[in-house]
């Protein structure tokens, strides 16, 4: 593979990992919340909440991370990153999410 391909392949794939927790209801994208039924008998749908966004992002993180790595030591040799590395890493993938957090959470919803 060439090193240019595999840096925008990293890239798109950050993007949609940084923006998955927002986009979707479940976690990691394929695993469905728990219905909670109502005293009533009725079912209503389940959220996930802010944590498990967040905790969900940094799980994807670190996913999108070993990927990287491992495409970086496919094309030669892999260099060896500091915590500099992984803090400016880190802003870059929050930066990213933006998107999904606007659209879930700053966006005006209609009545």
């Amino acid at each position: 593979m060439d090193s240019s391909l595999a840096v925008w392949l990293v890239v798109a794939i950050s993007i949609a990992a940084a923006n998955l927790p927002f986009l979707t209801e479940r976690v990691f994208g394929l695993v469905p919340l728990k219905t909670s039924t109502a005293g009533d008998g009725t079912s209503s749908k389940r959220t996930k909440s802010l944590p498990l966004r967040l905790l969900e992002l940094i799980v994807l993180y670190f996913v999108v991370g070993f990927l990287a790595r491992m495409l970086e030591s496919r094309i030669g040799a892999a260099f060896a990153q500091n915590w500099e590395f992984y803090a400016i890493t880190g802003c870059l993938f929050l930066v990213l999410a933006f998107p999904g957090f606007v659209l879930r959470y700053l966006r005006k919803r209609r009545a």
